[in-house]
């Protein structure tokens, strides 16, 4: 049984404009269901449409709560940096990866939450292919997706049916061990903590149902397809070839943040 003092919820947001506002809201109510102390981490970033300013409304809009933390650079850095980012600056002992988008709703937060306080789990992910999953996917996607696990269950020995849902449960211990080793900072991003966390012994990782109701909001777009492609190789030739993941590679510190909002973060 895993116990919660508290959760820390991030949320990475790349251009999501007004969306991200919805989604925050959503949030928060299931949040606020919950018996344990929370936050939430906004970690926008470097967009370029209005997604800032709606982070900060959605903060204003419940009250300039300490409870919702806004934070944001200059520069694009990727899913995996912003969630990098976000939990540096978090102070919870469970720690929960949420996508800004609205096709995950907000209403598998508390499913993943209570899988995770009956379980002994280091990290719980979502799956589109648990079998009380409710998905709503094309089909191409469908294949892409399954096509990937294939591929990633061959070149890594991974007993998951899903890596790439972006609702995760992590303890922070596995978080503070797993960071510094990490070198993707974009799609694959998830896939590369996974493997690290597996080799450094945080093997007890379990899967929890999951609603997803595929809106065309996600960012990932068939540009991307060759750069996961080419980051999942890599990672494979880190793990295998150069042991890369057996010893951290810098430290993880509260080292980038100059300031915080109402100003913007800046990367040193």
């Amino acid at each position: 049984m895993n116990k919660i003092n508290k959760l820390s919820v991030i949320i990475p947001a790349y251009n999501k404009d007004t969306e991200v506002f919805q989604v925050v809201s959503n949030v928060v109510h299931e949040l606020k269901k919950l018996q344990h102390p929370w936050e939430i981490i906004v970690v926008d970033d470097a967009s370029r449409d209005s997604t800032l300013r709606e982070a900060v409304r959605i903060k204003a809009f419940n009250g300039n709560t300490q409870n919702i933390k806004i934070f944001s650079y200059n520069l694009n850095q990727g899913k995996g940096f912003a969630l990098y980012f976000g939990f540096k600056q978090s102070t919870g002992d469970t720690i929960i990866f949420a996508d800004s988008d609205l096709d995950l709703p907000a209403s598998n937060l508390p499913v993943i939450v209570k899988n995770f306080t009956k379980s002994s789990a280091h990290i719980i992910i979502s799956s589109k292919r648990h079998p009380l999953s409710q998905v709503n996917y094309p089909l191409l996607r469908r294949i892409q997706s399954k096509t990937y696990q294939i591929l990633i269950r061959a070149l890594f020995n991974l007993n998951l049916s899903d890596t790439q849902v972006g609702l995760k449960v992590f303890k922070r211990k596995v978080l503070e061990e797993c960071f510094p080793r990490i070198v993707v900072k974009a799609f694959a991003f998830d896939l590369e903590l996974l493997v690290v966390a597996k080799q450094l012994g945080f093997s007890k990782i379990e899967e929890s149902p999951v609603i997803l109701n595929y809106n065309f909001s996600s960012t990932i777009r068939f540009s991307c397809v060759k750069q996961i492609l080419n980051d999942t190789l890599a990672i494979y030739y880190r793990k295998h070839f150069l042991n890369y993941y057996q010893n951290p590679h810098h430290q993880l510190e509260k080292n980038i943040i100059i300031s915080h909002y109402p100003s913007s973060a800046v990367i040193a």
